[in-house]
């Protein structure tokens, strides 16, 4: 089984045919895909312009496609390498048990999931690095009560997720599913409830 980098090679390589370049950075989010791979597929058709039926995209569409994959991939591997780190260090001074930003990072491993979008159609604008970058400033921060991504104030608790955890609270403005430790307890209430939260700037 092909690995991402290979995939990349073939995604770059002139000599391939355009299906087989689409095929393979299709393949490529099977090992990364922040938003799922649906989603994420969804917006490098959009924000690329080409369409996710093409068989025979522009190739420098495609590469630019997979440019930005990749810079998202270096932002979410520098931070699990970071995350990893931490975790031995913590371990070394006898911190066995992990955290509740620790659980979540278990289930996200590799980076597929990371911003969850349960509806393909509907996620961030911004490029993934962007996104992620702002998600990985809100595990390191304190928790506070709107998305991490887009500053929306609107989050509702949403059940049978396609996704591990299967229920939580989902950003109604970009789509991701919040991770629960980046929101207060009061934030997770409000949206169990159903109800909308007044960020303050």
């Amino acid at each position: 089984m092909a690995g991402f980098r290979s995939l990349a090679r073939q995604v770059r390589d002139p000599r391939c045919d355009l299906a087989l370049r689409r095929y393979s950075l299709r393949k490529c989010l099977e090992r990364f895909a922040p938003y799922g791979h649906r989603a994420t597929w969804d917006h490098l058709c959009t924000h690329w312009g080409f369409g996710p039926e093409d068989r025979s995209p522009d190739p420098v569409r495609l590469v630019a496609a997979l440019d930005e994959l990749e810079e998202a991939r270096s932002v979410w591997l520098a931070y699990e390498a970071g995350f990893a780190e931490r975790r031995r260090k913590e371990k070394h001074d006898g911190l066995r048990r992990p955290g509740s930003v620790d659980d979540w990072h278990r289930l996200t491993w590799g980076g597929f999931g990371v911003a969850w979008c349960d509806d393909p159609r509907i996620h961030p604008r911004e490029p993934l690095a962007e996104v992620l970058r702002r998600l990985i400033a809100a595990l390191e921060r304190a928790p506070g009560a709107g998305c991490p991504v887009c500053g929306g104030a609107r989050l509702m608790w949403r059940y049978d997720l396609d996704h591990e955890p299967s229920s939580g609270p989902v950003c109604a403005d970009c789509g991701i599913l919040v991770p629960r430790p980046v929101l207060t307890p009061e934030a997770l209430a409000h949206a169990r409830r159903g109800g909308r939260l007044l960020v303050s700037a």
